[in-house]
């Protein structure tokens, strides 16, 4: 009998990430993305996977009507059967769940959605455990340990599950704590557990907390990296604690969640869009980018710091990519890699190899980027 996949998309989901959006949820963010120049994402991404899942096994596909699914999997050259309802210009997590719902009932063996983690709450919340579940990333964050680690791999997990039955595990759904968060933290809350297809790879992990023992450490290469970065070179900061650490130790606390970037040991720009990164490298003599890998994830693009486009790491090069992150959390990373996940495939693929991740002073690890 020929199993019967379902697709949701979130037509919203990630436009607010290069415009330095932290999401897309709420109808107020969206508008304020629109302004800002924001374009959608989502059905692009949605469209990769289906084509790598329509190479490699043959289903049956229903999908939530037009912008929110239909349209994807016409475009992926796959036949389709839409639920009933209309199309909107604009869509809420009200009918992400309805959708989800009517997938379930109709009986699919997996619903494949493209979204973040407030999309993956919306899916969870309308289908608990009841049917398999598997995310196309697609979002500005996405903590939860139920999505691809890129369109294609989340094609390629589709696929193998719907050709072999590969069997179930259970993973996170986890969103950003908006209390840490006011507290100065970078957390995830737990939201519930899902089932998802068993894959050895593609599919990443849930985001982990900070590590103990790598404070120390990270505080005192923050304090070198501070007196020997030259005055001339323009920086560009990721989000999150590691580079938050190396931003004090130049005087400035910055953007915990944004990107920042410095010049001469001045803040020039806070919670910068793509579009400024952009502007800014038009003028600079020379820049290095400055992140740190995600906890539990090992992401160093495509998860929270969209801005940093594919356009600005080409204009950057991969040579002025400076990585600093705690030792204990890299060795917690399973498998130990990192990611990249720009959304542009051949650019993926020239970051790829081993990169020195700066752990101390004086320190590195040779990390493989997969």
């Amino acid at each position: 009998m020929q199993r019967r996949l379902g697709v949701i998309v979130n037509p919203i989901a990630g436009m607010g990430g290069r415009v330095g959006l932290k999401g897309t949820d709420g109808a107020e963010t969206l508008a304020c993305a629109v302004a800002l120049g924001a374009q959608p994402l989502a059905e692009s991404r949605a469209i990769r996977a289906l084509r790598r899942l329509a190479e490699n096994v043959v289903c049956a596909v229903l999908a939530a009507p037009g912008t929110m699914g239909e349209d994807a999997v016409s475009a992926a050259g796959l036949a389709c059967e839409a639920l009933p309802g209309e199309a909107r210009g604009t869509t809420s997590a009200a009918d992400t769940r309805t959708a989800a719902a009517r997938l379930l009932t109709a009986g699919v063996d997996l619903i494949l959605f493209a979204g973040g983690d407030g999309t993956a709450r919306d899916v969870l919340a309308a289908v608990g455990t009841a049917v398999p579940i598997l995310g196309i990333p697609t979002g500005v964050k996405m903590h939860s340990g139920v999505f691809g680690t890129s369109p294609e791999a989340a094609g390629d997990v589709a696929a193998q599950f719907l050709r072999e039955g590969s069997g179930l595990v259970e993973a996170e759904v986890m969103d950003l704590d908006e209390a840490a968060l006011h507290e100065g933290r970078v957390a995830a809350r737990l939201f519930g557990t899902a089932m998802i297809p068993r894959a050895r790879a593609g599919v990443q992990s849930r985001k982990g907390p900070a590590m103990p023992g790598d404070e120390d450490a990270l505080d005192a290469l923050a304090r070198r990296l501070a007196r020997e970065w030259p005055a001339d070179r323009l920086l560009i900061f990721g989000c999150g604690t590691t580079t938050r650490r190396l931003k004090r130790a130049m005087g400035f606390d910055g953007t915990l969640l944004g990107i920042d970037v410095v010049l001469a040991g001045r803040l020039i720009a806070a919670d910068a869009t793509e579009r400024q990164l952009l502007n800014l490298l038009d003028r600079a003599e020379g820049a290095t980018i400055v992140v740190s890998a995600t906890g539990g994830q090992g992401f160093l693009f495509g998860r929270g710091n969209q801005q940093i486009s594919a356009e600005v790491l080409r204009r950057v090069g991969r040579q002025n990519i400076m990585v600093v992150t705690g030792a204990q959390k890299l060795i917690a990373l399973n498998p130990p890699v990192l990611h990249v996940d720009t959304g542009d495939a051949e650019l993926d693929r020239n970051l790829a190899g081993y990169i020195g991740v700066h752990t101390a002073p004086g320190q590195r690890m040779m990390m493989k980027i997969a």
